[in-house]
């Protein structure tokens, strides 16, 4: 393919990556507006790639045998090593070389030729390393082997290898002038993944899973009986206190990375982004907690409110309420206090 050719499927690809992004996740699409140029345009082929990994997994549940979807996901990694070749020196440690790892490939994955080598134009771009991709890769790989998580420890894996590994590869692509802002951006991104687990707990059953710590259920004195009953009664109400409290620890965090961004707009598009999503706690303590008769969602009414405030106040958007990095947690009630 010559660069006339290959050019014209990058601009192609990142048009089919902006309507992804535009389709599937309004509220990135709408902060994406406070970014500019090619950083824009690289958060939406970040965006598409992740998406495109989270639809293969939801196909596990329509017909597609677990076997089939491990094989696929691998194939992905292998595409991802394809984008390394050049820049061995950006591969992620402790594997064998991309070309080496390119050889073992059977098949190519069936991706999208345009978005690939629009994502393959934005990592070359701003240089982004390759280990969050591969940690997406298996957090999307938990999902085929688990449907319930016994600690928090354990969720929070996931919560880092499928949202804030996105932290990770949005980094560059924002500016950064501190290597510490890796940290906070990914807990930005655990942030976001709590958030969606708290919100979606009826949605999440009705799919066969439980992603609310067992261990921490049960110190509250509830069962998984207990959410399918749907019933926001005392303990619930302590439960996702407790939750909530953890989640605001993270987008504290992430606040408190904010300053360590250099891309023009890159502050107020992560405070924006991190004060949509936190909103959506506001609403579930609005709706006295109640996850289960509906979703909860920040109205676009609000959005564009919270948007005119990350450019007049854009530090009342994502506060940064503590004086330490992340909130401390407080401590779980013993059986006999729940």
């Amino acid at each position: 393919m010559n660069s006339h050719e290959n050019a014209r499927l990058v601009s192609q690809g990142y048009r089919l990556a902006r309507s992804v992004t535009r389709h599937h996740a309004k509220s990135f699409y709408f902060a994406s507006y406070l970014l500019f140029g090619e950083r824009r345009k690289a958060a939406f082929a970040l965006y598409a790639f992740c998406r495109r990994l989270d639809d293969m997994v939801d196909e596990s549940g329509e017909g597609v045998a677990p076997v089939d979807l491990k094989a696929r996901l691998e194939r992905a990694r292998q595409r991802v090593a394809e984008v390394y070749l050049p820049m061995p020196e950006l591969a992620a440690p402790g594997l064998e070389s991309p070309a080496q790892r390119l050889m073992s490939a059977q098949e190519q994955c069936p991706w999208d030729e345009g978005e690939f080598a629009a994502l393959k134009h934005c990592i070359h771009r701003f240089r982004i390393p390759e280990q969050p991709f591969q940690d997406l890769i298996s957090g999307m790989e938990m999902d085929l082997t688990k449907s319930r998580y016994a600690t928090f420890e354990e969720l929070d894996l996931y919560c880092y290898r499928v949202a804030g590994v996105v932290g990770l590869m949005l980094t560059p692509v924002l500016g950064c002038i501190d290597e510490r802002a890796a940290a906070h951006a990914a807990d930005l991104g655990r942030g976001m993944q709590l958030t969606n687990i708290l919100r979606d707990v009826r949605e999440d059953l009705e799919r066969g899973r439980v992603y609310l710590p067992s261990a921490e259920l049960a110190s509250f004195g509830l069962s998984e009986a207990d959410l399918w009953a749907g019933k926001t009664d005392a303990r619930w109400r302590d439960f996702m206190r407790f939750q909530i409290h953890r989640a605001r620890g993270y987008y504290a965090s992430a606040a408190a990375g904010v300053p360590y961004l250099t891309g023009l707009g890159s502050r107020r598009m992560v405070r924006l982004m991190g004060g949509i999503y936190g909103d959506i706690l506001r609403v579930i303590e609005a709706r006295d907690y109640d996850v289960f008769s509906g979703r909860a969602y920040v109205p676009g009414r609000r959005k564009l409110a919270l948007a005119l405030a990350a450019f007049s106040r854009p530090e009342t958007v994502l506060p940064t309420p503590l004086p330490v990095e992340k909130a401390p947690a407080p401590l779980l009630p013993t059986r006999s206090q729940g």
